[in-house]
């Protein structure tokens, strides 16, 4: 059966338990500790946003608190629709009009 049969809470279940399991119960940014109650604020981040890669070593995962999850895929999804930076971008166009060009003869004719 593959994993995009199994719907996605189940699945989301299975690495839950098996990354609480693995990693102690701190956000990997904030590094706040959570048990009891508390135990359902802290996600399980995919660490190449794919849900689907879930390996058994949990090498795609992390453990973040609701904030800094939420921060995280806000951080991801702001990059998507981003251009990537390069070396003079932010000067803009060249001008190849200069629309006062020759004012200064035309004003010495004046005189």
């Amino acid at each position: 059966m593959s994993t995009k049969s199994v719907p996605y809470s189940q699945r989301e279940a299975g690495y839950r338990e098996k990354a609480l399991k693995m990693y102690p119960w701190v956000c990997g940014r904030c590094a706040r500790e959570f048990s009891g109650k508390r135990l359902s604020e802290l996600t399980v981040h995919h660490k190449d946003h794919n849900h689907d890669n879930n390996p058994e070593d949990g090498s795609n995962w992390e453990l973040l608190c609701l904030y800094c999850h939420d921060n995280e895929h806000s951080r991801y999804t702001d990059a998507q629709y981003q251009a990537p930076a390069t070396p003079g971008g932010d000067l803009g166009p060249k001008e190849t009009y200069k629309g006062l060009a020759g004012l200064a003869e035309l004003l010495k004719g004046k005189g």
